[in-house]
């Protein structure tokens, strides 16, 4: 069975990306917990094909990473590629968006993922873009939660931090953009 490295530390992260991989025969592990890699790049592009190429190089694996954010239209796409470090704290990242949104009647806003395949020697060589599309709450749906607890998804009719993950895989941004990719891991990896 091919192995295939998640270019993240976060468990919950992997987990989810293995999920939507299930009917794949590959065995799913996360990165080594030493590799950080900075996040330098001016698009989700770029900064998956960072994590996807650091992680490859260095287990010698096929690795997949993804970048995300959450674009507000009314703030021109903001937070977008800053939405980790929109503020310090899911709370402040909350109160931070909402206060810009202050007054706006235009609540329109997606999750946007992209994901990317290298190769061990660290040449990224496939990639996919999935986008969720809802409108910002005027509140958390629920406490604790980060962004995904004020996007309303208007199919599933709950925010993205309550979808199931059924719902996820077939509505969620890194859902959609697992299922355009998954041709080209079977191509690449030679997967029946």
């Amino acid at each position: 069975m091919r192995r295939l490295i998640i270019a993240t530390g976060n468990p919950i992260k992997v987990a989810e990306i293995e999920a939507m991989l299930g009917p794949l025969p590959v065995e799913v592990r996360r990165q080594p917990d030493d590799l950080d890699v900075d996040e330098t790049g001016a698009t989700y592009l770029e900064n998956a094909s960072l994590k996807a190429s650091a992680a490859a190089t260095r287990t010698n694996h096929w690795a997949l990473a993804d970048d995300s954010g959450l674009e507000v239209d009314a703030l021109q796409g903001a937070p977008g590629l800053f939405s980790a470090r929109y503020a310090s704290g899911n709370d402040a990242k909350i109160q931070r968006l909402l206060d810009a949104l202050q007054g706006s009647p235009y609540r329109s806003a997606c999750f946007r993922s992209t994901m990317v395949i290298s190769a061990p020697s660290g040449t990224c060589v496939a990639s996919a873009e999935g986008v969720c599309w809802g409108e910002l709450l005027t509140q958390p749906a629920y406490a604790g939660g980060g962004f995904e607890s004020l996007l309303w998804v208007r199919e599933a009719r709950c925010t993205y931090g309550e979808l199931n993950p059924a719902q996820l895989t077939r509505l969620g941004s890194r859902g959609k953009a697992a299922r355009a990719l998954a041709p080209d891991l079977r191509r690449l990896l030679n997967l029946n």
